[in-house]
């Protein structure tokens, strides 16, 4: 279902949407599982970049399982200076990770260093013009920027979807987002 949004400023934004996906979570804790049974629908592409999940974004443990199914290889996010773009390092499921410059858990430095060809990303809100606001620290936009033939793919429960998002020059939109009812690709032409 989606929701009409007013236009307010990012900020408040944010926490109204930080609100929405607390309570979505909460109505529901079989999201994530039933947004993996639809990665045959994702567009192809192998290493693929994954995140662990924080608060109440849409959980991967899932759907990290159901792409090494599929054969594919996973990586992680990792952030080794907050005004860069983010690196990417080798991950498989109970492998150990420690806290990156922003805080997040990220593999070893010992992994691997990979470009992935598909990044799977949390968001707060998305709309169907490939539009995703995040959490206003750019790592996203930087990363995207800086590998610009990835596949852009946003994670994230059906209810984050808004009518028409504020988009800036420096954001760069998604290509689809993949949610518990299914893969939709965005209209917008990149």
């Amino acid at each position: 279902m989606r929701y009409p949004i007013p236009m307010t400023d990012k900020s408040q934004l944010r926490s109204d949407m930080r609100t929405r996906r607390k309570r979505l979570a909460g109505l529901d804790p079989q999201a994530a599982e039933r947004a993996a049974s639809h990665i045959s629908a994702l567009p192809t592409g192998d290493p693929v970049a994954i995140y662990r999940a924080i608060g109440s974004e849409l959980d991967t443990d899932a759907l990290a399982l159901a792409l090494i199914r599929q054969g594919r290889s996973l990586c992680l996010p990792v952030v080794t200076r907050r005004d860069a773009a983010m690196i990417f390092r080798r991950w498989s499921p109970g492998e150990p990770l420690e806290l990156d410059q922003a805080g997040v858990p990220a593999p070893l430095p010992l992994a691997e260093t990979l470009s992935p060809a598909l990044i799977l990303t949390p968001l707060l809100a998305f709309d169907l013009e490939g539009g995703r606001l995040g959490q206003g620290g750019g790592y996203y936009d930087r990363t995207f920027a800086a590998l610009p033939d990835a596949i852009r793919i946003g994670f994230a429960y059906a209810g984050q979807q808004v009518d028409d998002l504020p988009v800036e020059g420096h954001d760069i939109r998604l290509h689809g987002v993949l949610t518990e009812v299914g893969y939709t690709a965005a209209r917008k032409v990149f």
